[in-house]
């Protein structure tokens, strides 16, 4: 399990996007819908084979399976980074030593992209959304096909009030990933070409 891609949410596409440029100082590329769910996004690439979506419902389109991943059915208010996704192979497996919760696996495409989404009934992952969404790839990867804004991920901080106990939980080493008990939300600092950003 490796850190794949954050996701921003917003009310609107054009809200989470607007929070992402403003923050980082880059545009970010149209990306598409994903007829399932009923949304859409836009995309960012980062280094290191990572990205950046900004995400939201699509109102012009009716989901085919509800409720909708990323619990975005309850979103309200600012735009802000609501999930972490990490890539894995032989999905069940790492399920098996996740959080009752963590969802079943869900085939989706987008274009020539093809890839499973662990998707929880209820739309909602455990520890309040804290523990990452779960992607196997079968298609190329999204990193690969965008354009790069000189944007690198530094840090990424998961705030809880049971921080320790979820990073206990979940099997991934990587020092970018840091844990602090507080309040529910995440805080991710990059570099870029306009000097450190720090987005929310």
């Amino acid at each position: 399990m490796e850190l794949d891609h954050l996701a921003v949410a917003g009310e609107s596409l054009e809200a989470a996007k607007a929070h992402v440029e403003e923050a980082l100082g880059v545009p970010m590329q149209p990306g598409g819908q994903h007829e399932l769910f009923g949304t859409h996004n836009y995309l960012l690439g980062l280094g290191d084979g990572l990205y950046l979506e900004a995400i939201a419902i699509n109102p012009e389109v009716t989901p085919q399976r509800s409720p909708r991943w990323f619990d975005l059915d309850r979103f309200s208010g600012a735009p802000r980074i609501s999930n972490w996704i990490c890539r894995c192979s032989h999905m069940a497996d790492v399920l098996a030593q996740l959080p009752a919760g963590t969802g079943t696996p869900v085939a989706l495409s987008r274009g020539d992209l093809r890839w499973d989404m662990a998707v929880p009934t209820d739309g909602i992952l455990p520890y309040d959304n804290m523990v990452p969404a779960l992607i196997e790839w079968h298609s190329a990867h999204p990193a690969a096909l965008l354009s790069q804004q000189g944007c690198r991920l530094q840090r990424l901080t998961l705030s809880h009030p049971k921080a320790g106990e979820l990073q206990a939980l979940l099997p991934l080493g990587d020092d970018r990933v840091v844990y602090e008990t507080g309040e529910i939300g995440f805080e991710a600092t990059f570099d870029t070409a306009h000097g450190q950003r720090v987005l929310s």
